[in-house]
């Protein structure tokens, strides 16, 4: 498990990410944003939790009532997931994606979660 505090270069990266995921724009590219602040915000609780959040807006935005219920369900189960360590290495945070599928981790963002001393999982 990573220390506490998010590295300052995963958070800026963390930032702008789910700048990009509130930001106006294609709902592609938003989508595309958070998913990807998702994948960096696994291991800290808050961050993990905060991600969910834009996520969930993005589906009701959306008015994907699949979506909405499986953020929903996240926003309950991603802190506790983030502090216990139990989370799904890569997954974007989609429901399309399932809860606890492991994924491949891009090997930017893979690159900063091993400089924050998060091990990736065997799909990474």
């Amino acid at each position: 498990m990573p220390s506490r505090a998010m590295p300052d270069a995963l958070r800026a990266a963390y930032a702008a990410e789910m700048a990009a995921a509130r930001a106006a724009g294609p709902t592609a590219d938003r989508w595309k944003a958070a998913e990807r602040a998702h994948i960096l915000s696994q291991p800290w609780p808050g961050a993990h939790t905060r991600t969910h959040a834009v996520m969930l807006r993005l589906a009701f935005r959306d008015r994907d009532a699949r979506e909405v219920v499986g953020q929903a369900v996240r926003l309950l189960v991603a802190a506790p997931g983030s502090a216990a360590g139990r989370y799904p290495s890569g997954n974007t945070g989609r429901t399309r994606d399932g809860l606890t599928r492991p994924m491949p981790v891009p090997e930017d963002l893979a690159a900063l979660l091993r400089a924050a001393g998060v091990t990736l999982g065997p799909s990474a």
